[in-house]
């Protein structure tokens, strides 16, 4: 019998023209004053260059997320299942907050929003690269991007997505070196594929908008969360009743610090039941080159409250 689930919420690359357009969204109307613009009709119309623009793209993600969360949570409390704990890739935290209580879906439609915008305007476009770097051990990944490094030229791991892919982010040059070590010094099979992204994000060229977000904060209303949540900044899963200070600082801290989601996945039991919320089901394929004894059921499709309801029934 299926008596809890962990929940987890995706992140920046999982959205696409027309997420959500099946879903009630009238809780987000408000979201739109918010922002100033109707984001809505960005999510389901497009132009896909529009939606990609990180300062939408992150709203849009957290909007969708929140409100496939909606819909579930009647129906687990229709069947008595609890959640244990919930947790979300690089934004995906976001969501997973709103979900455990600390922060209200239209503070964090800002917050976000507000996110997006700084780590746009943190780098100079063409200054900064992402590179996902496939095949190779974490640790060598860590030397590269050590070896290549220098004091004003840094570039570091920042996304552990799954043991065989990391993403690396950094300024340019420096990107490049790490990718041209591991080119001379590891001689076993692997790819480095160069990120269509709009600035390096989880590296230290964020720290910028990681004090400007910071300083943003102190406009919204922090609780402590009724449900335990596992952070990426430090794979650490946080017990309930957590002192929004801490909250707050890990959020500061993972803007320009590295994702841990191997490290959080790799936390969770076997036979742990996870619900991806959100659109898309990138997750799903992460965790299963993780643990591929966890079972991820992707909530952005047809008919899939019809199968949870049928699951617990079943259960």
């Amino acid at each position: 019998m299926i008596k809890s689930v962990t929940l987890l919420f995706p992140g920046q690359g999982s959205q696409y023209i027309g997420m959500g357009k099946d879903l009630d969204h009238s809780l987000f109307d408000k979201g739109n004053e918010i922002l100033g613009y109707d984001l809505k009709k960005i999510m389901h119309e497009g132009p896909e260059e529009e939606l990609k623009l990180t300062h939408n793209t992150q709203p849009a993600i957290l909007k969708h997320s929140i409100t496939i969360l909606n819909q579930l949570l009647p129906i687990l409390a229709k069947h008595d299942v609890k959640i244990d704990r919930v947790l979300g890739h690089s934004v995906g935290e976001y969501a997973a907050l709103v979900a455990a209580g600390v922060l209200s879906a239209h503070d964090a439609i800002h917050a976000v929003h507000l996110r997006g915008k700084y780590m746009q305007e943190a780098v100079p476009v063409g200054k900064g690269k992402m590179f996902a770097i496939l095949k190779v051990p974490a640790e060598i990944v860590v030397e590269a991007c050590q070896n290549a490094s220098k004091p004003d030229s840094e570039v570091m791991p920042a996304n552990f997505n799954d043991p065989t892919q990391i993403v690396i982010s950094g300024e340019s040059e420096a990107c490049q070196r790490a990718v041209d070590w591991l080119a001379l010094n590891f001689k076993e099979a692997h790819r480095a594929m160069e990120l269509n992204v709009s600035a390096p994000f989880h590296s230290s060229l964020m720290k910028p908008a990681a004090e400007k977000l910071k300083t943003a904060f102190a406009q919204f209303h922090w609780q402590e969360n009724k449900i335990p949540y596992i952070a990426n900044i430090d794979a650490l899963e946080y017990s309930v009743g957590t002192n929004p200070e801490k909250i707050i600082n890990n959020l500061y801290n993972q803007a320009y610090g590295p994702v841990l989601w191997t490290q959080s996945i790799e936390k969770l039991s076997a036979n742990t039941l996870c619900l991806e919320v959100g659109p898309g089901k990138v997750l799903m394929g992460l965790v299963r080159k993780i643990n591929k004894d966890i079972k991820v059921i992707p909530l952005d499709k047809e008919d899939a409250f019809i199968e949870l309801e049928k699951m617990f029934q079943e259960s």
